[in-house]
């Protein structure tokens, strides 16, 4: 595990690391809750969406903490990710948990561009 490097950490990276870590639980619970639904809710596509949003923002924070040369790409990646997952989710508008999970998918692509152009 690396130690993260506050020193150097930015108010912009720091933002960015909440959401990251936000939407990454708030993916997981989401698939966990789709699970229990059932039906309609155990759209393979939805949940696989999920989880590699889930897994991206994870990857995004270790590149972040690291200080990774790779990080402006991961995060402009790991936006692109979170507005396909908020898509997703949105086509079960009906349904208050998925709308959860969409904005803070949505919240966390925002938060990610804003490093497109920090320094690594």
């Amino acid at each position: 595990m690396m130690m993260m490097m506050t020193e150097s950490m930015t108010a912009e990276m720091q933002t960015c690391m909440n959401a990251c870590m936000e939407c990454q639980k708030m993916c997981m619970e989401t698939m966990t809750y789709c699970m229990t639904k059932g039906g309609r809710y155990m759209d393979m596509a939805m949940m696989g969406m999920m989880r590699d949003c889930a897994e991206m923002c994870m990857m995004c924070m270790n590149m972040m903490m690291g200080g990774s040369e790779f990080m402006g790409r991961t995060c402009m990646l790991c936006a692109e990710m979170c507005d396909r997952c908020a898509m997703t989710c949105e086509k079960m508008s009906d349904d208050a948990k998925m709308m959860e999970c969409a904005a803070a998918c949505r919240k966390c692509a925002a938060a990610c561009r804003s490093m497109q152009m920090m320094p690594a």
